[in-house]
């Protein structure tokens, strides 16, 4: 009876780790769509479709090659999916423990509102909301300037005649870490020729980090933001200010550990308040 509890209890176990190493391995997939390494992972997955058909028909020299291809193959895959595996790392160690919902709403509002402005007023801005991974790490190049952000701030350092107007800024928390970052050109090809720098660098950085970036075009005013790789262009202010409250607030798992406990505590606390029901008069 011992022993049948054991082996029960080794194969739950078993089970619950395959589990969870199947559901983000087909997340990760999943999130390499539009990006460089889509291509590649459809290279790996005919190669595996040939591995396998060899096998069956007992190919012996394809075998024996394609066996070597995957044993070289597997410091190819760290090289060429760095981007991606730091990205997929960052996203499981992403555990905000002392950032509050509120906190986030207030950090959110100063981003948008700072798009908002600088629409309407026409003047080209690159901002760059840092998550888990360090963007200082990816960037060529930028200004320390650890501020405070705010709407009127932003608005300074993106103003045309400002010697640091020109590329990206960092916002971390809420502080404007750096201003006038060279952020990773995108590269790639299926993109609409019409497309500007800021653009292409908001999708480059977007592909290679977890960061949120807001654009807000100089010849137009249309705001777009990237994220894992994906531009969406022409968004409206509501939809700005849902897309990240989405991320950073709405998202599951993404409430912080005193959000959880004061949750916790208050329905604890605070009995339920009974349900009132109609009575029908006669």
């Amino acid at each position: 009876m011992v022993w049948n509890l054991h082996t029960i209890w080794r194969f739950v176990v078993e089970i619950a780790i395959l589990t969870v190493g199947i559901y983000y391995a087909i997340m990760f997939i999943r999130g390499l769509r539009g990006t460089r390494g889509w291509a590649v992972a459809i290279g790996f997955a005919v190669v595996l479709a040939v591995t396998l058909l060899t096998t069956l028909l007992q190919l012996q020299v394809l075998s024996f090659l394609l066996q070597y291809f995957f044993a070289l193959s597997a410091v190819a895959v760290l090289i060429i999916f760095q981007p991606e595996l730091r990205r997929l790392l960052a996203e499981l160690g992403n555990l905000p423990l002392f950032t509050t919902a509120h906190e986030q709403r207030q950090n959110i509002e100063v981003i948008v509102q700072t798009a908002e402005r600088l629409s309407e007023a026409r003047i080209g801005t690159l901002i760059a909301i840092e998550q888990a991974i360090q963007l200082q790490d990816v960037v060529e190049s930028g200004i320390l300037v650890d501020c405070e952000a705010t709407p009127e701030m932003l608005e300074t350092i993106f103003f045309p005649n400002n010697a640091i107007h020109d590329g990206g800024v960092i916002i971390k928390g809420d502080k404007i870490a750096y201003a006038a970052c060279i952020f990773p050109l995108t590269q790639r090809q299926d993109l609409n020729p019409s497309l500007g720098t800021r653009h292409r660098a908001a999708i480059g950085l977007s592909e290679e980090t977890d960061a949120v970036v807001v654009v807000v075009s100089e010849e137009s005013g249309a705001i777009s933001h990237a994220y894992k790789g994906q531009l969406v262009r022409g968004v409206s202010i509501e939809e700005l200010r849902a897309f990240l409250t989405s991320v950073f607030v709405t998202r599951p798992g993404s409430r912080s550990l005193a959000d959880r406990i004061r949750s916790w505590a208050t329905s604890r606390a605070v009995p339920p308040a009974p349900v009132a029901s109609k009575v029908p008069q006669k």
